[in-house]
């Protein structure tokens, strides 16, 4: 007679209840990368685990220092401003996964000079020239906001004055009106 196989990575019906089966899955997973503990409650639970064989590992994983939301979210900082993304994207990357946000403030404040992570993004993208048209600093504009960067470090990084914005709006508006009135 053959007997259908569990499918693989799943607890089968006796380990799903069992803390300790939980605990060796966890520390599988954490073997090949750091989670947050709501991160790594979701991956056990995904594998049939029972909330409270989940509740039981991961305490066992935070007294043991394995898992640690404080050391996760300051190395998710450093790695994603040095990819390039900023504060406000990061923020809520970390969000989403379930982090408490006094944690997510004081690991943002901690990295700091994100104007410089944002001139050097923009310097990496764009190259050392400054834009020398409205739809050139609009461009590189909404490339740093898509990546997640404050207006005041976007404005920092590109050279850019509160009212250079508003002043170069106007202008080209100017422009506009008098090559309409010509014709």
């Amino acid at each position: 007679m053959l007997r259908k196989r569990q499918p693989k990575g799943r607890a089968t019906s006796g380990e799903a209840g069992d803390p300790a089966a939980a605990l060796a899955a966890a520390v599988t997973l954490l073997a090949r990368r750091e989670f947050c503990s709501f991160e790594l409650a979701a991956k056990l639970a995904a594998k049939g685990y029972t909330p409270d064989a989940v509740r039981a590992a991961l305490a066992e994983l935070i007294e043991r220092r394995y898992l640690d939301d404080e050391r996760y979210a300051r190395q998710f900082v450093v790695i994603h401003a040095e990819r390039g993304q900023g504060p406000l994207r990061i923020r809520r990357d970390l969000a989403q996964l379930g982090l408490p946000a006094a944690l997510i403030e004081t690991q943002l404040e901690s990295q700091g000079g994100w104007a410089a992570v944002a001139r050097r993004v923009a310097t990496r993208r764009f190259g050392t020239a400054p834009a020398r048209s409205w739809p050139d600093k609009a461009r590189r504009m909404r490339f740093l906001q898509y990546r997640g960067f404050a207006t005041d470090d976007i404005r920092s990084a590109l050279g850019l004055q509160a009212g250079d914005i508003e002043t170069d709006m106007d202008t080209d508006t100017d422009i506009d009106t008098d090559m309409d009135t010509d014709c």
